[in-house]
């Protein structure tokens, strides 16, 4: 009996494990925190764990897709409370080094809409798309996660957020609507937003002005995630000339940090900025939105509990 048991616990970890990925990649999306990813995920292997093995579960996939949604739609209504209270802007948790959690590419879900109503993985674990999803309702943000990204059916999604498949469809409309409307404009051309997030870096490094307004778009928006815990703006900074001044403010503070270090890295699929001290105690990662080869957007991640996960001590 103890083998029989051993060979049933074996093959059920094999199992969830091969979908821990995609858990994980749905958790972070929807809760945009790697804390809140890692325990959705965590509860959802203890509920797996407990299930009987009788009868065996039809659709693996399917089930721990809906545990994972359900656990983390209802851990948003109150990380959403918590996050009305912050301290000046809130800003996803930054991932380095490639998209995290990112599933392989998800067929289209059966309800007749089309690859152009659709949200790409890159896209959607994008620092600028997540603090869209910010404005969402967490049903919204729940069924525009599952259906437009990971093409979840509506009545799966129905049974994670406890609505009809009909109310669902029209969340994910409502929430597909919103995130059209606000996403920022984006380039979708890797080698652009590079060569942009460059030229921005060379000009601020350099001291050169002028060539840091040249690269900034005029309306550009710049949010700093401080969190109280370290200095940061409390407001964004809005238009190009304020954004320029103000990073040339950083420039002229950070130079009198010794040891502080600078690297290009990945953030969330995108090229990105990260620096940090020798002590690694003032530290912080910039994500960029590039439009035109000009940047759009900044989201500058500053609150060491919100860097705890990274490594930036070996930039």
């Amino acid at each position: 009996m103890a083998d029989t048991g051993s060979a049933q616990d074996h093959g059920r970890l094999a199992q969830f494990e091969e979908h821990r990925g995609r858990l994980w990649g749905i958790a972070y999306r929807i809760m945009g925190t790697v804390a809140d990813a890692d325990d959705a995920v965590q509860e959802a292997w203890l509920r797996w764990q407990a299930l009987p093995d009788e009868p065996p579960v039809a659709s693996p996939r399917g089930f721990l897709t809906t545990v994972v949604s359900r656990i983390c739609y209802d851990l948003l209504g109150s990380a959403r409370a918590r996050r009305e209270r912050y301290v000046g802007p809130w800003l996803p948790e930054p991932l380095l080094g490639g998209a995290g959690g990112t599933p392989p590419v998800v067929p289209v879900a059966p309800d007749g809409s089309g690859p152009e109503d659709r949200v790409t993985l890159d896209e959607s674990v994008g620092m600028a798309l997540l603090t869209v999803l910010e404005r969402l309702t967490p049903a919204e943000r729940t069924a525009f996660i599952l259906h437009d990204v990971f093409a979840v059916p509506f009545p799966e999604i129905a049974e994670a957020v406890g609505r009809t498949p009909d109310s669902v469809r029209q969340l994910a409309s409502r929430a597909r609507k919103r995130v059209r409307a606000e996403a920022p404009r984006r380039t979708v051309d890797r080698a652009e937003h590079r060569r942009t997030v460059e030229a921005f870096l060379g000009a601020v490094m350099g001291g050169d002005f002028d060539a840091l307004l040249s690269v900034l778009d005029p309306e550009v928006v710049w949010r700093s995630d401080g969190g109280g815990k370290v200095s940061a703006a409390r407001r964004p900074v809005l238009g190009r000339e304020k954004v320029a001044r103000y990073v040339r403010g950083l420039v002229t503070r950070g130079a009198e940090q010794q040891n502080l270090r600078v690297a290009m890295v990945d953030v969330n699929g995108a090229t990105g900025l990260a620096f940090a001290d020798a002590t690694g105690r003032q530290a912080g990662v910039f994500a960029f939105t590039v439009h035109e080869g000009r940047i759009t957007e900044v989201d500058a991640v500053l609150n060491p509990d919100k860097l705890g996960h990274l490594d930036l001590g070996r930039l």
